[in-house]
């Protein structure tokens, strides 16, 4: 069978005639094998290459600079062999591009596979790098990229930088000494600013700085140590560090220690027992007593005190020692000068500061001591107390801004015969006891703040001599008649007269403490005013000499008018002035 089927295939192939199965009869069925089925699925063409006249991202792309010489392809096996072929042969013309490439030989055929390999494609066009954007004058030749001249030998380079580091050194040892030169001035000006300043001011600025915690040095000593705090306040504020402040600094610091004060209720006092000035922070220590040699301040429960001493006949370098070589005491710190020393350390289980002033053979001075467990509070306290000591305070000088003494001496005007006296508001406020010496207690009853004047009852008082306040003064001459102050007068307490002279409010020379309350007089013996001191308030708060001014008389009239006073209207002669002394008492005003 198989035979047959194959001769008729041989057949019919020779014969060049087309076969179907159906033209070839087969008597048998032929059993035909199963063939998997498989499926042809259509793979999507790939999308042909864009190309584009400019780069996608210009900013990102930079141009590349123009080749000068020969540009450099990448070698392949092909351009090898095509270079061996022709090293001995010389160049052919490359051929047309009209010729057909099957005209052409071998060699220039593989050569022009070979360069078609080589060169870019056509896709990309020539704009991809425009010449206009490099311009000539960047592309450098290479013989000129490093001229011969611009090379310098290593001993001159060596000499240029040992130039450069020289001129380095200078100019930083310049500002080095300019530097130094600063700070020497500033140390200069620092030195030379505080020895001319009040030492009440000076004392007023440790005290500020030491409640604030910017100064832990000695006591009352404005050295180097207080001159650091101050340039360390004055960084807190931004400002340059001078050592020196100024007004709007000297504000800032008062302001910034009114918080630190308030909260240990600091003031300052005058101690009548020694005489001295001391800052007391009346808070912390509200018990007050009178020791043997001065006076006590306590807390509640003893951990701190406050105490003050005199010596009449005392000499400093020997007290000195002595306070050093106290029972149980340990001397930590210790600072001995011409008229002062101060001595620091541990006594039992508190902590202490001595401090003292000499003046001829008296000694005056303040012990503090407080618990170690109170440190945190105590610490700064205790330098700002012991700082703002002052165991001869000048008499003459005005007290400091927001100052009350604990004993103030004043004048006062009689203005009628029943008791009633005319003194300062200023000087008579806050006061625990009003005493006129020989007279007895009185009682402030009105007050006129805007004139500074206050009215004082004397009770049991009879036959006083008021002064003549009617009439109208003239001229500028005046003279005061008052008492002055313990100490600015040696403890006199006698009337006295000060030839005085108005100008404008003030009158000029002013007259020494005890004279506010005192009553000025014209040429011809008519009232012209009470006198008033004043403490006026510098930049910062710091003290100035007091200023004198006359409260006029007809602000002093229409005063006692409202009060119901009766006016004397008579004049004492100009020339007998034992009229008006009669009128004219010290007052005293005792506060707590």
């Amino acid at each position: 069978m198989g035979a047959r089927v194959a001769i008729v295939l041989f057949g019919v192939l020779a014969a060049g005639l087309p076969a179907s199965a159906k033209e070839l009869q087969v008597r048998r069925p032929v059993a035909v094998t199963a063939v998997p089925r498989v499926v042809y699925r259509p793979v999507p063409a790939r999308p042909a290459p864009q190309t584009f006249s400019m780069p996608l991202f210009p900013m990102a792309v930079a141009p590349l600079p123009a080749q000068t010489g020969a540009v450099r392809q990448p070698r392949s096996r092909a351009r090898v062999k095509a270079a061996k072929g022709t090293e001995s042969a010389p160049k052919a013309d490359p051929p047309k591009a009209e010729a057909p490439i099957a005209d052409a030989p071998k060699a220039d055929v593989q050569k022009m596979d070979t360069s078609k390999a080589d060169a870019p494609k056509a896709d990309v066009p020539k704009a991809d790098v425009p010449k206009a954007d490099v311009p000539k004058a960047d592309v450098v030749p290479k013989a000129d990229v490093v001229p011969k001249a611009d090379v310098v030998p290593k001993a001159d380079v060596q000499k240029i930088d040992a130039s450069k580091s020289d001129a380095l050194k200078a100019d930083r040892q310049k500002a080095d000494g300019q530097k130094a030169d600063g700070q020497k001035a500033s140390s200069a000006s620092a030195a030379g600013a505080y020895p001319t300043m009040p030492e009440s001011e000076r004392l007023a600025i440790q005290s500020d700085l030491a409640l604030l915690g910017d100064y832990e040095g000695a006591p009352g000593n404005f050295d180097e140590g207080t001159t650091a705090a101050v340039k360390a306040f004055q960084q807190h504020l931004h400002n340059r560090a001078t050592g020196v402040l100024a007004a709007p600094e000297r504000d800032a610091l008062a302001a910034a220690a009114k918080g630190p004060a308030a909260a240990v209720g600091w003031r300052l006092i005058d101690d009548p027992k020694t005489g001295a000035r001391l800052g007391l922070p009346e808070k912390l220590v509200p018990n007050s007593s009178t020791s043997r040699s001065g006076s006590r301040w306590t807390s509640a429960q003893g951990q701190i005190q406050i105490e003050t001493f005199r010596y009449t006949e005392a000499a400093l370098p020997a007290l000195f020692e002595d306070e050093k070589k106290t029972s149980k005491r340990r001397v930590t710190a210790s600072v001995l000068r011409a008229g002062s020393f101060v001595i620091s350390g541990v006594q039992r289980l508190k902590n202490f500061i001595v401090r003292a002033q000499a003046s001829g053979s008296e000694v005056r001075g303040v012990t503090i001591l407080y618990d170690q467990a109170t440190e945190g509070i105590m610490a700064t306290v205790a330098t700002a107390t012991a700082g703002a000591f002052q165991g001869f305070p000048d008499a003459k000088a005005a007290p400091l801004p927001g100052m009350r003494r604990a004993v103030e001496y004043a004048t006062a005007i009689v203005v009628s015969a029943g008791g009633d006296l005319l003194a300062p508001g200023r000087a008579t406020e806050e006061c625990r006891t009003i005493v006129v010496p020989g007279l007895g207690r009185a009682e402030r009853v009105a007050a006129d703040p805007a004139n500074d004047l206050a009215l004082l009852r004397l009770y049991g008082a009879r036959n006083l001599v008021p002064a003549a306040l009617a009439g109208e003064s003239k001229g500028d001459a005046l003279t005061l008649f008052g008492v002055g102050d313990p100490l600015a007068q040696a403890g006199d307490t006698a009337v006295t007269s000060v030839a005085a002279r108005r100008a404008g409010q003030g009158v000029e020379p002013v007259p020494k403490l005890g004279f506010s309350g005192a009553a000025a007089v014209d040429a011809q013996g008519r009232f012209a005013g009470m006198v008033d001191l004043t403490s006026p308030v510098a930049a910062g708060g710091r003290p100035v000499l007091p200023q004198a001014a006359v409260v006029p008389a007809d602000a002093v009239r229409s005063f006692l008018t409202a009060q119901g006073i009766v006016l004397e209207t008579g004049a004492a002669p100009a020339a007998d002035h034992a009229a008006i002394e009669k009128s004219v008492m010290r007052v005293i005003c005792v506060r707590k």
